[in-house]
Protein backbone atom coordinates (compact mmCIF):
# COMPACT_ATOMS: atom_id res chain seq x y z
CA UNK A 1 0.00 0.00 0.00
CA UNK A 2 2.69 2.53 0.91
CA UNK A 3 4.71 1.79 -2.22
CA UNK A 4 2.19 3.53 -4.44
CA UNK A 5 1.98 6.50 -2.05
CA UNK A 6 5.76 6.89 -2.03
CA UNK A 7 5.94 6.55 -5.82
CA UNK A 8 3.21 9.19 -6.27
CA UNK A 9 4.87 11.64 -3.88
CA UNK A 10 8.24 11.08 -5.55
CA UNK A 11 6.76 11.81 -9.00
CA UNK A 12 5.02 14.95 -7.74
CA UNK A 13 8.20 16.17 -6.03
CA UNK A 14 10.24 15.61 -9.20
CA UNK A 15 7.66 17.39 -11.36
CA UNK A 16 7.47 20.42 -9.09
CA UNK A 17 11.24 20.63 -8.57
CA UNK A 18 11.97 20.50 -12.30
CA UNK A 19 9.66 23.37 -13.29
CA UNK A 20 11.43 26.64 -14.05
CA UNK A 21 8.30 28.76 -13.55
CA UNK A 22 7.66 27.33 -10.08
CA UNK A 23 11.35 27.69 -9.22
CA UNK A 24 11.14 31.38 -10.20
CA UNK A 25 8.26 31.77 -7.73
CA UNK A 26 9.74 29.89 -4.75
CA UNK A 27 13.45 29.40 -5.46
CA UNK A 28 15.50 26.28 -6.12
CA UNK A 29 15.23 23.43 -3.64
CA UNK A 30 12.08 24.81 -2.04
CA UNK A 31 9.84 21.75 -2.45
CA UNK A 32 9.91 19.77 0.82
CA UNK A 33 8.23 16.78 2.44
CA UNK A 34 8.38 18.94 5.55
CA UNK A 35 10.04 22.35 5.63
CA UNK A 36 13.42 22.35 7.38
CA UNK A 37 13.54 24.52 10.50
CA UNK A 38 15.67 27.17 8.80
CA UNK A 39 13.54 27.34 5.64
CA UNK A 40 11.98 30.70 4.83
CA UNK A 41 8.86 30.98 2.66
CA UNK A 42 8.00 30.87 -0.13
CA UNK A 43 8.09 27.09 -0.46
CA UNK A 44 5.88 24.06 -1.08
CA UNK A 45 5.36 21.20 1.38
CA UNK A 46 3.45 17.94 1.33
CA UNK A 47 0.61 17.46 3.79
CA UNK A 48 -0.27 14.12 5.36
CA UNK A 49 -1.40 11.62 2.70
CA UNK A 50 -4.51 9.49 2.86
CA UNK A 51 -4.53 6.22 0.96
CA UNK A 52 -7.21 3.56 0.73
CA UNK A 53 -7.99 0.43 -1.22
CA UNK A 54 -9.59 1.06 -4.59
CA UNK A 55 -9.54 -2.53 -5.84
CA UNK A 56 -12.24 -4.25 -7.81
CA UNK A 57 -12.94 -7.97 -7.91
CA UNK A 58 -10.52 -8.29 -10.83
CA UNK A 59 -7.96 -5.47 -10.43
CA UNK A 60 -5.92 -4.01 -7.58
CA UNK A 61 -5.75 -0.27 -7.07
CA UNK A 62 -5.29 2.51 -4.54
CA UNK A 63 -7.03 5.84 -4.05
CA UNK A 64 -4.87 8.68 -2.74
CA UNK A 65 -5.67 12.08 -1.33
CA UNK A 66 -2.58 14.27 -1.57
CA UNK A 67 -2.30 17.73 -0.03
CA UNK A 68 0.29 20.24 -1.23
CA UNK A 69 0.80 23.43 0.77
CA UNK A 70 2.05 26.64 -0.82
CA UNK A 71 3.57 28.88 1.87
CA UNK A 72 4.19 32.62 1.72
CA UNK A 73 5.46 35.20 4.22
CA UNK A 74 4.01 38.12 2.25
CA UNK A 75 0.99 40.03 3.47
CA UNK A 76 -2.22 38.87 1.84
CA UNK A 77 -2.66 35.73 -0.19
CA UNK A 78 -1.44 36.82 -3.64
CA UNK A 79 1.94 35.02 -3.54
CA UNK A 80 0.53 31.83 -1.99
CA UNK A 81 -2.24 31.73 -4.60
CA UNK A 82 0.24 32.30 -7.47
CA UNK A 83 2.31 29.36 -6.22
CA UNK A 84 -0.85 27.26 -5.80
CA UNK A 85 -1.96 28.09 -9.36
CA UNK A 86 1.36 26.86 -10.75
CA UNK A 87 1.28 23.69 -8.63
CA UNK A 88 -2.24 22.96 -9.85
CA UNK A 89 -1.21 23.47 -13.50
CA UNK A 90 1.71 21.06 -13.06
CA UNK A 91 -0.22 18.28 -11.29
CA UNK A 92 -3.91 18.40 -12.24
CA UNK A 93 -4.76 15.73 -14.82
CA UNK A 94 -1.10 15.25 -15.79
CA UNK A 95 0.44 11.90 -16.84
CA UNK A 96 2.98 11.57 -14.02
CA UNK A 97 5.36 8.60 -14.26
CA UNK A 98 5.42 6.44 -11.12
CA UNK A 99 7.98 3.79 -10.21
CA UNK A 100 6.25 0.39 -10.20
CA UNK A 101 2.75 1.80 -10.56
CA UNK A 102 0.43 3.23 -13.18
CA UNK A 103 -1.26 6.56 -12.48
CA UNK A 104 -4.87 6.14 -13.61
CA UNK A 105 -5.77 9.75 -12.83
CA UNK A 106 -4.93 12.71 -10.66
CA UNK A 107 -7.42 15.53 -10.28
CA UNK A 108 -7.54 18.76 -8.32
CA UNK A 109 -10.32 18.65 -5.70
CA UNK A 110 -10.08 21.70 -3.42
CA UNK A 111 -8.16 24.87 -2.51
CA UNK A 112 -8.19 26.43 0.93
CA UNK A 113 -6.20 29.43 2.18
CA UNK A 114 -5.52 30.42 5.76
CA UNK A 115 -3.26 32.62 7.85
CA UNK A 116 -0.84 30.74 10.10
CA UNK A 117 1.47 31.53 13.03
CA UNK A 118 -0.31 34.70 14.20
CA UNK A 119 -0.80 35.85 10.60
CA UNK A 120 2.95 35.72 9.80
CA UNK A 121 2.41 33.24 6.97
CA UNK A 122 -0.25 32.43 4.40
CA UNK A 123 -0.83 28.81 3.44
CA UNK A 124 -2.73 27.76 0.33
CA UNK A 125 -3.57 24.06 0.57
CA UNK A 126 -4.38 22.15 -2.59
CA UNK A 127 -6.04 18.75 -2.34
CA UNK A 128 -5.74 16.21 -5.16
CA UNK A 129 -7.38 12.82 -5.64
CA UNK A 130 -5.32 10.22 -7.46
CA UNK A 131 -5.86 6.59 -8.35
CA UNK A 132 -3.07 4.11 -9.03
CA UNK A 133 -2.65 0.51 -10.08
CA UNK A 134 0.40 -1.71 -9.68
CA UNK A 135 2.32 -2.59 -12.84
Amino acid sequence: MTGSTIALRKAIHATLSADATLTALIGAGQVHDEAPREARPPYVTFGDPQTRDWSTTTDHGMEHFIVLNAWSAQRGSREALAIADRVRALIDDQPLMLDGHHLVSIRFVQLETRRENNARFTRASLRFRATTEPL
